[in-house]
């Protein structure tokens, strides 16, 4: 069934590039690993090692785009995965596909250290059920979000490449149902690629879409749901408002600040003795982020602090991962998953608009 599933993600990506002008190649990682049990109620569930393979598409940049040179020319594509995760009697078998960004920390001839970073969906046959699987705690839906966070060496010569590799691999559905700690997978791998398309460096440059050294200003409109303990109970709706800044110094390098506004209805079923009315259950927060600027795809990280959270259900600070993808009109989109430390929240789906965005 792997090499099945692998064979099929190669023949739809040779198609797709076959007519490409760009450096593209294929690389493949057996991967050997450990389910992490990041709370106490998870100890009887590693019960074996966790095993997984991987095939990757990938494209090394060639300085088409002004971001390859300010990222010392990165590879990006799609990976296929397939695996267990420690225990295939309660938590089944996992597959999934993701893209992925690698940027060269040390870059030299024959050598490279390489920081790796992805998202995408996952799939498991084997979900929490009251009655046929009630030890499986950490995962309620069969589709789930995928993340996975590695660094690896490689050795090239010619175009050929070794790579050893760690990375952590995470699959979630960001609260939406419950139970949903999560699974986290800390993984070592061993894998070969090879270069199928070589081309020399990109003779032509696109201009990036950012506009460096300006303050831009916007609001996000954000619509999400999640649901509380104990299981099985209604799915409660999130609504939220952020009005925010933006600034970019560097081709790689921005930050933003927002107001936040947080309607979330789940509120109404922590203590529930307590009468609560909208304006109680209200948030309101102030938050900092990093962002990574690679043309329209942007990468989110921050940390925010609850200025108004009458009931605290969770912790006082909260943090964001996750994505934005910038259109030609000031538009925006993104998902990025709201978290209390190791805790998902929920998944904000949101859409943006930069108010001073001028089409470049």
């Amino acid at each position: 069934m792997r090499l099945t599933f692998f064979i099929l993600l190669l023949s739809i990506s040779s198609e797709l590039i076959s007519q490409s002008s760009r450096e593209w190649g294929i690389e493949y990682r057996e991967k050997i690993g450990f389910l992490a049990a990041h709370r106490a109620v998870m100890g009887h569930l590693p019960q074996h090692q966790a095993l997984a393979g991987e095939l990757s598409w990938f494209i090394n940049s060639k300085g088409r785009k002004q971001w390859h040179a300010a990222c010392a020319y990165p590879s990006y594509g799609v990976t296929g995965f397939f695996g267990s995760v420690g225990n295939n009697e309660i938590l089944g078998r996992f597959g999934g596909m993701y893209g992925f960004v690698e940027f060269p920390f040390v870059a030299r001839k024959k050598y490279q250290l390489i920081g790796k970073i992805g998202s995408g969906l996952g799939y498991t046959d084997r979900v929490f059920d009251q009655e046929t699987n009630p030890k499986n705690m950490v995962i309620s839906t069969h589709v789930n979000a995928m993340i996975c966070f590695g660094l690896k060496s490689q050795f090239l010569f010619q175009r050929n490449k070794i790579t050893i590799g760690l990375d952590m691999t995470h699959f979630s559905n960001g609260a939406v149902k419950v139970p949903n700690l999560g699974v986290n997978l800390p993984y070592i791998s061993l894998g070969y690629g090879r270069v199928l398309h070589q081309v020399e460096k990109d003779s032509f440059l696109l201009q990036n879409t950012i506009p460096f050294k300006k303050w831009l200003y916007g609001m996000t409109a954000i619509g999400s749901a999640k649901e509380i303990f104990p299981t099985n109970r209604k799915k409660y709706p999130i609504f939220a408002l952020s009005a925010h800044v933006r600034y970019f110094s560097k081709p790689k390098v921005g930050f933003e600040a927002s107001f936040d506004v947080i309607s979330k209805q789940a509120i109404m079923g922590y203590k529930p003795q307590i009468t609560k009315s909208q304006w109680d259950i209200l948030q309101m927060g102030a938050y900092i982020g990093y962002l990574l600027p690679l043309d329209r795809l942007h990468f989110v990280l921050g940390m925010g602090v609850y200025m108004k959270d009458k009931y605290q259900p969770e912790d006082f600070l909260y943090h964001r991962v996750g994505m934005r993808y910038y259109f030609p009109n000031g538009f925006n989109a993104q998902i990025v998953l709201k978290s209390h430390w190791a805790r998902a929240d929920y998944a904000e789906w949101g859409i943006g608009y930069t108010f001073n965005f001028k089409k470049r």
